[in-house]
Parts: structure tokens; C-alpha cells; sequence
């Protein structure tokens, strides 16, 4: 019972060594199913070469962390050669619950990958029934051996191993006192093949847990806190560009509501000038070459608007030169629209009455001007 005790408290020191390198497993990871064989013979009082006999078995396990596991592993016993006989093919069958602990793991570290041999212990009790005797017995059995383990194939998911154990029947033939009685026990050399299935993290063995460091911790949570920062004063910034747009906007929107400033128009005058006799409006031929300049400007400048002012000198009532000046204009400009070709549509007049401000001579005065309306916009 104190090596049973020393032996879990050993496995116990191992998970909690290895669950702090090993990735966390998941609930059926870890997992392998085997097949054995071998040969048996008693103990004491019996020629073990002369009478071994021959052991078939089925071994279902889990390893919990790269130290320790639990298997549950049953074989049949067959009547090969035996100081009792039995009339039935298979003289008796052992199950048992074992412990495995990987010495070369607890001992050496776990490094991520099986290592091609390893050394694993075993340790287990179990139940025996015998076949085709008179009085089938039941046993308490118990089980101590060594797997001398070979791990091979792809991710080395495959494991050979030799396995030389002691085998007890505690309580005899199940109605004697339960004891570690080598006179009870077996000696069995056993091999066998294993097959591990394959994990969540993609593997068929542990995996190491990449651990990082307090130092490094407090340095990545030192990154983070200040990106915060920069954050917060990102967000400061940005409010207070918000506020100088929405100030800005207004600005603008207050501006859009004032009267929009027209520049004044401005007109370009036009050198020709077109004179009149004293009282007359018609336009006489020796004008016509002053109107044919001012015709082809217009057709060079297709964009020009020409505004035609008519004009008579101070002689004679208001009245009567406020038309004359009409008219005088409105006679250019139907020489401009039939003769030349103009469109009326770019040509406007004005009569600006009696006037002797334009020239010192006044039968000059008796005239009409022309503006280009467009030239100086």
C-alpha cells in the first residue's frame, strides 16, 4: 500500500509539472488503443521454460498529461500448459485498470515530440475469471511491469513496446486472503502495438504551450496603454477640428445670406462714330465705312454686344432731340441688321437726348456712338 501510495503522489507531481508546458487537451484527446501478446508462467515452484502459455490482450488508454495516464487492458489466458487443466481453449481472463507514468518525460522534460524510446512503468489492479473447470474461481488481480517503448511512423502516432510485468492473484483462488504473494503470481513477457489517435490541435502527441514571460506581459500591456492614449488624444483632436468646420460653416452660411457683390459693368468705347446732318436721321454713304468697322468687329468678336447711343446737338426743343437721338441710333442699327447681316438680338440702342459735352465742335454732336457692353466683363 505505501509504494501504491508514493506511486500516485509521483504521478500527481508530474501532472501538475507538465500541465504548465503542455497545451490544453480536450476531453477526447490523447487517446490510443493497442493489441498484445505474449507468453506467462508461474512464478515459483514451476519450470518456466516448460510451461508457458500463451496471453492475447486489448489495451485502451489515455494519457492526461505527458506523464501520466490510465489504461484499461484485458487478456485472455489460453490452456497451453498448465498444472490445471481446463476444457475449454481460454483457461482464464484478466482485466484490470493500470496506471502508465513516462519516466523518460518526468525525468528529462517533454519537448514536444515523443522520444524514439521511452520508459514506462505500469501499475494496476484488476478482476480474473477462469473458464471450464468445475468451480470457476474469481480473483483480485494486480499488476507491476515495465514497457520498454519504441515510438516510430508519421508524428510518431505508432508505439512498439516489450513489456516484462508480475502478475498477482491477491486473493488466491478468490476465497484466501488478499496479499502480494509470490507463490499467487506470474511471471509474463509481453509485446505489443499501439495506435495514437489523432488530437484537436492536429497532432497525435502534447503539443508545447508557447508561455511568454511577465516581463513581456507587462511590456505588450504597456503598447496597449499607450495606444490608448493616442487614441483619446486622437479623439481630442478631432473634436476640436469638428468644432472649428462647424464654426467655419457658419461663417460661411452667414456670408451666402449677405447680397452677392455684382460688378459693376463697364463699357468699352468703340472709336467709329456715325455723324448726322443738322435735323436728319438717315444715314448718309460717306458714314457707311465708320458702320462697316464697327460690322466687322462684331464679326470677329462673336461674343461682343453692342450697345448704339444716339445723340443731337443743343438746337431746338427737348423734346424734338430726345427723338431725333432715337432714331438716329435705331437708323444704325438697321443698317447694321439688313446690310450686314447682324442679329438684332446683339445690338441695343439708347437716345441720350441733346448733349454738347461729347465735342467741342457742336454739329459733331450730332452722332451716334457705339459701347461693346461685353468686353470689359
Amino acid at each position: 500500500m505505501k509504494k501504491l501510495v508514493l506511486l500516485f503522489a509521483a504521478a500527481a507531481m508530474a501532472v501538475s509539472v507538465s500541465a504548465q508546458t503542455v497545451t490544453e487537451s480536450k476531453t477526447f484527446d490523447n487517446f490510443y488503443i493497442g493489441v498484445n501478446g505474449g507468453v506467462m508462467t508461474k512464478t515459483t515452484n514451476h519450470s518456466w521454460l516448460n510451461n508457458l502459455n500463451s496471453n492475447a490482450g486489448l489495451r485502451i488508454g489515455r494519457w492526461f498529461t505527458p506523464v501520466f495516464g490510465l489504461a484499461a487492458e484485458s487478456n485472455v489466458y489460453f490452456n497451453d500448459h498448465n498444472a490445471y487443466p481446463s476444457k475449454t481453449k481460454v483457461r482464464y481472463m484478466n482485466t484490470s485498470l493500470i496506471g502508465t507514468v513516462n519516466l523518460s518525460n518526468w525525468f528529462a522534460g517533454y519537448k514536444g515530440q515523443p522520444r524514439t524510446f521511452e520508459v514506462i512503468p505500469v501499475y494496476g489492479l484488476g478482476w480474473a475469471h477462469s473458464f471450464g473447470t468445475t468451480d470457476n474461481w474469481n480473483a483480485l488481480t494486480s499488476k507491476a511491469g515495465i514497457d520498454f517503448a519504441v515510438n516510430f511512423g508519421a508524428d510518431k502516432a505508432w508505439q512498439f513496446y516489450v513489456e516484462p510485468s508480475m502478475n498477482w492473484a491477491l486473493n488466491g483462488d478468490g476465497y484466501e486472503g488478499v496479499a502480494y504473494n509470490i507463490n499467487k503470481s506470474g511471471f509474463q513477457l509481453n509485446a505489443g502495438f499501439i495506435y495514437k489517435f489523432k488530437n484537436s490541435n492536429g497532432s497525435h502527441n502534447f503539443t508545447i504551450a508557447q508561455l511568454r514571460d511577465q516581463s513581456e506581459i507587462d511590456g505588450l500591456n504597456s503598447q496597449i496603454n499607450n495606444l490608448r492614449n493616442d487614441l483619446n488624444n486622437k479623439d481630442s483632436q478631432l473634436s476640436a477640428k469638428d468644432k472649428q468646420i462647424k464654426d467655419l460653416q457658419n461663417a460661411l452660411d452667414e456670408c451666402n445670406k449677405k447680397p452677392k457683390y455684382v460688378k459693376p459693368a463697364t463699357a468699352t468705347n468703340l472709336q467709329p462714330t456715325v455723324l448726322f446732318q443738322q435735323g436728319k436721321s438717315n444715314v448718309e454713304k460717306s458714314q457707311m465705312p465708320n458702320i462697316e468697322l464697327i460690322a466687322q468687329y462684331m464679326k470677329n468678336h462673336p461674343e461682343a454686344n453692342v450697345e448704339i447711343k444716339g445723340y443731337a446737338s443743343p438746337e431746338g426743343p427737348k423734346e424734338l432731340n430726345q427723338k431725333l437721338s432715337e432714331k438716329r441710333a435705331e437708323a444704325v442699327k438697321n443698317v447694321l441688321v439688313k446690310k450686314y447681316k447682324i442679329a438684332a438680338n446683339r445690338l441695343t440702342t439708347k437716345g441720350m437726348g441733346a448733349t454738347d459735352k461729347l465735342f467741342k465742335q457742336v454739329e459733331f454732336n450730332r452722332v451716334s456712338t457705339f459701347n461693346d457692353n461685353s468686353a470689359a466683363e
